[in-house]
């Protein structure tokens, strides 16, 4: 495909816009209640909606300080805990408060959806795919039945930016040579890393194996001559590419080196690794086959990781694409090893050999993999291959009917058949009123009950003011937590007191609604008497301040 520059924007924007109807109509009633719900959980999505009200407060107040989020306290560099989403931050500029991280994420769920169609749409048009098939790649991709299961996971749904910078860059490096469009490939792709190395290890090393298959092919073919400016567009856009990525490894590398516990054992990759049943089993939310895949599903240790099916729509049309697809044999072949290649790595320790030679090589010997504990999530990378094989596949279907008519007929049908596919269910359960102890809350403070669960609404409930918080649940638990939370089973008493004081804290925050069941149960009685403490009731919660008076 060639289209000239004023053809491929309202390409793009044509999809972008069906992509965003797509959105809204499978992930329905996600975006109903904005500002009161969240689709999936109340688990990973209220944590990644305080991110993304964070990433905006640092860029405004403290954009050199970014990584040392509010949450943790008094632990650095806790942002870096997790994926951090920071290529979003600044949609966080706009709003405040909980009702508006609640409004910004469920815009930024809806855009994640919306980028992997319209990404995937362009990049298999790029590839000289019609625009029936186009839209079958870009349908299955984003909506395939294994994406369902992280509907709680904003940073796995958030892949768009692979597709659409391979867009780019093919774009840029065509036939027809576009400096231009190489430098924006490489720019989305270091946006893509910005968001997290949950995907964005397997992006880079992606990247890795293309420059270095480039640069192969570039010396068997007797090295050509490049357009200087080419060259230059290149050279810089992949700097800034390595540059981000280095900038953004740091510190990962330094939360690693600062807290071994963030260290993944080859026990839980051993846990978390799908076996070759997980490639044909569909989570419990994929409407068509959740129901077929259900006693496949029961014996997975972690289906939510581990049900993998991408669709059979894809799996027999990418099979038409490989065997007579209207690429190139090199260019199928290619692809299709590829393809093979990431299934393999996806499938962790359940691969042939343990994972010794696959998987596992990458998680004991490549830096920033050791954070991986879930190979599964390489599904997003063969679902990329499945869907662009696929989409050649129906090209081919097309183009052995020989009247349009007829033709569009087969494409409305195979697209029809990948829409059902993707029925799936949202959860979107209501996050509740906001406890009015927080706002205005005096910081540091530590809230009550502190655990798992409810680490996460008080991360959520943080972002009215964002003062700074013991609380916080990441992609792991640091120690200092742990210890702190044992520490302060028996508050209020004399120790707990102390070691809160010892830290700086100046508030403890008791949601009485939550602490029954918790070690905290019995704290609302306790007497404060000797203390040098002050408490007061304020709605359903108590606020303890440990530094009356001043």
């Amino acid at each position: 495909m060639r289209l000239d520059r004023h053809g491929w924007l309202v390409e793009t924007a044509a999809a972008t816009a069906v992509g965003l109807l797509l959105a809204v109509f499978f992930t329905w009633p996600a975006i109903a209640h904005p500002a009161s719900t969240v689709p999936g959980d109340l688990g990973d999505p209220l944590y990644q909606a305080w991110q993304l009200s964070w990433g905006g407060h640092a860029l405004l107040h403290a954009p050199l300080d970014v990584w040392n989020a509010n949450i943790l306290f008094p632990l650095d560099n806790s942002l870096a805990f997790s994926d951090s989403l920071l290529g979003y931050a600044p949609l966080g500029l706009v709003g405040s408060g909980v009702g508006a991280a609640l409004v910004r994420y469920n815009v930024v769920y809806l855009l994640a959806y919306t980028l992997a169609f319209a990404g995937t749409y362009v990049l298999a048009r790029q590839l000289g795919c019609g625009r029936w098939a186009a839209v079958f790649a870009g349908v299955c991709f984003a909506y395939a039945p294994w994406r369902f299961a992280h509907n709680g996971h904003l940073n796995i749904l958030s892949s768009g930016g692979i597709p659409l910078a391979l867009a780019c860059l093919v774009r840029g490096n065509g036939p027809v040579k576009r400096p231009r469009w190489a430098v924006v490939g490489w720019l989305v792709a270091a946006w893509q890393l910005t968001l997290g190395f949950g995907l964005g290890l397997q992006f880079a090393s992606l990247m890795g194996i293309l420059v270095l298959l480039a640069v192969g092919t570039w010396f068997a073919t007797g090295r050509p001559p490049v357009p200087r400016r080419l060259l230059v567009a290149n050279a810089a856009g992949l700097g800034a590419f390595l540059l981000v990525g280095v900038l953004f490894a740091l510190p990962y590398v330094r939360a690693v080196n600062d807290h071994p516990e963030a260290r993944r054992s080859a026990a839980e990759v051993a846990l978390y690794s799908p076996p070759l049943r997980g490639l044909v089993t569909a989570p419990g939310e994929s409407r068509v086959w959740g129901p077929p895949s259900e006693e496949r599903r029961a014996g997975l240790p972690a289906a939510v990781e581990q049900a993998l099916f991408p669709g059979l729509s894809v799996l027999l049309l990418a099979g038409v694409g490989l065997l007579a697809g209207g690429w190139s044999v090199r260019r199928r072949i290619g692809l299709a090893v590829g393809t093979v290649v990431a299934t393999a790595f996806a499938m962790g320790t359940q691969f042939v050999g343990g994972g010794r030679f696959t998987y596992l090589l990458l998680f004991e010997h490549v830096p920033g993999w050791q954070g991986v504990r879930t190979p599964g999530r390489l599904i997003t990378l063969v679902s990329l291959g499945l869907v662009l094989l696929a989409a050649t596949g129906v090209d081919r279907l097309q183009s052995l009917v020989r009247r349009r008519a007829p033709a569009r007929v087969l494409g409305a049908l195979v697209i029809t058949f990948a829409l059902v596919e993707g029925l799936n269910t949202v959860g979107t359960p209501s996050v509740g009123p906001v406890p009015s102890a927080w706002r205005g809350i005096r910081g540091p403070v530590m809230a009550l009950p502190s655990d798992y669960g409810n680490d996460y609404a008080a991360m959520l409930w943080s972002t009215e003011g964002l003062p700074g918080l013991v609380n916080g649940t990441a992609g792991f638990i640091p120690r200092e937590l742990e210890r702190l939370r044992a520490e302060t089973a028996a508050f209020p008493d004399a120790s707990s007191v102390a070691a809160l004081r010892a830290i700086g804290v100046r508030t403890v925050l008791l949601d009485t609604t939550r602490s029954p069941g918790t070690p905290w149960e019995g704290a609302a009685s306790r007497a404060v008497d000797g203390l040098g403490i002050s408490r007061r009731d304020v709605g359903s919660s108590i606020v303890f301040d440990l530094a009356p008076g001043s």
